[in-house]
């Protein structure tokens, strides 16, 4: 597939480093200060150095820091949750390796919530036990960000810029070195690098609705698409359960850590009916939780059940919960005497970029780490809290590797030329909310034949004119991007004829191992769209 624009990059401005890193969450900075032991890298963010998923996130970090808890036993809740498509070799590299990236940032200054001097863990939803740790109640993914920040400050090796969107990655002969970016001050600018790192985070903005932050459109995947890098289980999109509904209200995310503190979740009529669903209730893995909820919904002819949390200590809540009362009391909720409003949401992207151990893909120079990446870590489902956990261990990882890593850098002319046919200017704004609405409606929590078929042909519709227009903005970039996932997902959950983790299909409602205990792998060789 050809890139976005028309350029000649012996005519545009270029910046010379080792390593560039696309994206300044958590997986893009753990990258970026290992990989700044080796040489100098560069990390680009999409807009401000604070807009990321790892900033929003609400929940904490699974990890085997407790006494009582062992190695085995999260792998173990890993791989049930995973349903049976997990890379167990990559499963037991995040558990074992977690502990001691967590240890890293302590000495770095993230401060972890503490009880009496020690480490407090949480429980959540496919856990056995507590082991999830938080920082400030449930701001843990802004502490974790606020320190990996300072240490990329701090180190010289280091640059980060800012309002930078990169519009392709530059490839020859299967190799990656570098990328075409639209700078501050609306330049375009070359970056030539020995090893580029992936680290753009998830896809939510894809829907209408969902708990991601405004930059989560899924640029990192198209990206590697166009450059020709295979993904890898793309139809495996997981809903969080809780999100605040209020009406013309932003999709707040109410943590999973509310339900592990003890939250009930009822429904227009009042009654609790999680154990209906699973005897774990409320602490059952998301995508089970998520189809209870909307079988509850259809049942009841609903947009949304309750999550009880009346009987618990306020005082409790108000501390170990600070940002979500403080939420819900904007919209007129008091968590003390009220029910919370909520319904399953798009949440995380479990598929990606198809990556080995290191962050490596099949393009030479070329890496992927944290949401954007897939590891096969989480299989079909991923276990809550495990996020932000791969971010820090696949990231390191993968700096670790690019870093060390020497490549022939030598200088290449790129070009290219998009026969921009379409001269009706396109209304950018009601495509997005077009796709949104049609993807929630068609690829949301339930799927089937022919809704997957009436998306592919809007799609395909949509992807005729808009792929083939010449945009000299961001937002027509990104719209390019959200169409070209959105087709790959479409693809690869109609391909999958059966129902297992997120995935779930009304026609085919049965997990089918003999034929599908295995990974749908897509890439320019075998998509049927694009020019």
């Amino acid at each position: 597939m050809s890139n976005l624009i028309t350029f000649d990059s012996s005519t545009i401005p270029e910046i010379q480093t080792d390593t560039l890193i696309i994206g300044m969450g958590i997986a893009g900075l753990s990258a970026g200060i290992q990989a700044a032991k080796y040489g100098k890298v560069l990390i680009v963010a999409k807009t401000s150095f604070h807009e990321s998923n790892t900033e929003h996130a609400q929940g904490g970090v699974a990890v085997v820091l407790a006494d009582e808890d062992t190695m085995e036993s999260h792998v173990a809740d890993t791989l049930i949750t995973g349903c049976g498509l997990c890379n167990n070799k990559n499963v037991k590299i995040l558990v074992e390796e977690g502990p001691q990236r967590i240890r890293e940032l302590i000495d770095w200054g993230v401060k972890f919530d503490k009880n009496q001097g020690k480490l407090s863990f949480g429980q959540e939803g496919g856990h056995s036990l507590k082991r999830v740790i938080h920082a400030n109640g449930d701001a843990t993914g802004k502490e974790i960000l606020r320190g990996l920040l300072a240490k990329a400050k701090a180190n010289p090796n280091i640059t980060l810029m800012r309002d930078v969107f990169v519009i392709d990655l530059l490839v020859k002969e299967r190799v990656c070195v570098g990328a075409i970016i639209h700078a501050p001050l609306e330049a375009l600018r070359v970056i030539l690098a020995k090893n580029t790192i992936l680290a753009t985070g998830g896809t939510g903005q894809i829907y209408r609705e969902t708990t991601n932050s405004k930059i989560a459109t899924g640029d990192g995947i198209a990206l590697a698409f166009r450059a020709g890098a295979v993904l890898s289980d793309m139809e495996f999109i997981q809903f969080h359960p809780t999100t605040l509904y209020v009406a013309g209200a932003s999709r707040f995310l109410i943590s999973e850590a509310v339900r592990g503190e003890g939250g009930i979740l009822r429904n227009k009529n009042g009654g609790r009916f999680s154990f209906k669903y699973h005897p774990s209730g409320e602490l059952a893995p998301r995508d089970i939780v998520s189809r209870g909820i909307w079988a509850e919904l259809k049942e009841t002819n609903s947009v949304f059940v309750w999550l009880d949390v009346t009987h618990l200590d306020f005082e409790y809540l108000k501390k170990r919960f600070p940002n979500i009362v403080g939420t819900c009391l904007e919209f007129g909720l008091d968590i003390k005497t009220k029910w919370i409003p909520v319904r399953p949401t798009a949440h995380y992207m479990v598929g990606g970029v198809k990556t080995d151990e290191y962050g490596q893909t099949n393009i030479g120079g070329l890496y992927a780490c944290g949401e954007v990446a897939c590891t096969g870590v989480h299989g079909a489902n991923r276990l809550a809290s495990n996020s932000l956990l791969e971010g820090l261990v696949f990231g390191y990882r993968a700096g670790e590797h690019a870093g060390h890593t020497e490549r022939l850098s030598k200088k290449q002319r790129f070009s290219n030329d998009v026969n921009d046919n379409i001269h009706q200017k396109i209304n950018i704004a009601d495509v997005k909310n077009s796709l949104a609405s049609l993807m929630l409606r068609n690829m949301g929590i339930e799927r089937d034949e022919k809704g997957l078929l009436e998306a592919k042909k809007s799609i395909d519709f949509w992807m005729s004119y808009v792929l083939n227009k010449e945009f000299s903005s961001p937002a027509g970039w990104e719209l390019q991007n959200m169409l070209i996932v959105a087709g790959l997902m479409q693809r690869a959950a109609l391909t999958r004829q059966e129902s297992r983790g997120v995935h779930f299909r009304k026609d085919y409602p049965y997990q089918d191992d003999e034929r599908w205990k295995k990974h749908v792998d897509l890439s320019e060789e075998n998509c049927d769209f694009g020019s």
